[in-house]
């Protein structure tokens, strides 16, 4: 099967982010410039027993093409179960391991950050996917180790095992999101590999990737917390323009919210409430739309409230802020 990621020009990913990382926030970015979506972080565990929630999760935007499925988990066989069952997928191009995932829960089940503890059981683990996928890909995402950096060690152990490329977040799972992202680590995996490298970590503005891809000499850049609330950083990087048309933005926002009423119904309203505290934040009066919106269940009506607002800030040339979540893996 011939991948279907290219680095030849770099490669602009969007992160996964526990509870943003949505089908409907998936298709806005790579509607608006993102080459790679990836899945929210999966369990395998969940797989194997059927969960109709992860299932859920699975599921795929038509122009999501690649579709990365990122899941994390400690034990070799519910991992090849987990994998036998994404096989029967058809609408997934990429399986990505998690290796960096810093949350207690995930790491005290010894998934996520915890195999960067036991590189042989990694090891035996992203051999096991490569030799049970029937995917085009495999991708590892990592940090730069547990309590202390082994980074270069832990990188050299995932090309060995076969993987076509690394996503890497510059912080060790000590750092959490808190800690300084060492850029320097990236780069220097990236100067020891012959797979490509993706660098990931606190990239939350146009001006911050053009100088993570300059300093890392990365193929690509993985971009999770700097997308919520700015999701036209992909179409800032894509077009290679600081700035972003009002009317983009203003676009952006009416598909996101229009996605999550066709994906999730009626309560698409409810879900969307964190996005627009993300979307508004910052703004005259955003504090009243929110008070306003959470009393407001219908999504006509909600919808009207929300194209006014950012309409009405739109002609008034008002900026659009990042936020500042903490919940990448």
């Amino acid at each position: 099967m011939t991948p279907k990621l290219s680095f030849d020009t770099p490669v602009y990913a969007l992160a996964p982010l526990a509870g943003y990382t949505d089908l409907p926030f998936r298709n806005v970015v790579k509607k608006f410039g993102a080459d790679l979506t990836v899945s929210e972080m999966l369990s395998s565990n969940a797989l194997m027993h059927g969960s109709a929630k992860t299932f859920k999760m699975l599921e795929r935007s038509p122009n999501e093409d690649p579709y990365s499925v990122q899941i994390a988990g400690s034990e070799e066989e519910v991992v090849r179960r987990a994998v036998e069952i994404l096989n029967e997928q058809e609408n997934i191009d990429i399986i990505d391991l998690n290796c960096g995932c810093p949350v207690p829960k995930i790491v005290s089940h010894g998934s996520g950050s915890s195999l960067l503890n036991d590189l042989p059981r990694m090891a035996r683990i992203i051999e096991t996917i490569k030799k049970t996928s029937n995917k085009s890909t495999l991708s590892v995402k990592i940090r730069l180790g547990f309590e202390s950096k082994n980074h270069l060690e832990i990188a050299k152990l995932v090309e060995d095992c076969g993987a076509d490329f690394l996503a890497v977040h510059g912080r060790t799972r000590a750092g959490k999101f808190k800690a300084p992202v060492d850029y320097d680590a990236i780069a220097e995996i990236k100067a020891h590999l012959s797979i490509p490298v993706i660098a990931n970590g606190d990239i939350d503005s146009y001006e911050k990737g053009q100088w993570v891809l300059e300093h890392t000499k990365a193929d690509g850049l993985m971009i999770g917390r700097g997308a919520v609330g700015a999701p036209w950083i992909f179409h800032q990087l894509k077009t290679g323009s600081a700035t972003v048309d009002p009317l983009i933005k203003h676009a952006i926002i009416l598909e996101h919210l229009d996605g999550m009423i066709r994906f999730y119904g009626a309560r698409g309203v409810v879900t969307f409430r964190k996005h627009v505290h993300t979307y508004s934040k910052g703004y005259e009066g955003a504090s009243a739309l929110r008070e306003l919106l959470n009393r407001i269940d219908d999504p006509v009506h909600y919808r009207a409230i929300v194209d006014e607002f950012f309409l009405t800030h739109r002609q008034i040339g008002e900026g659009f802020k990042a936020s500042d979540m903490n919940c990448e893996c």
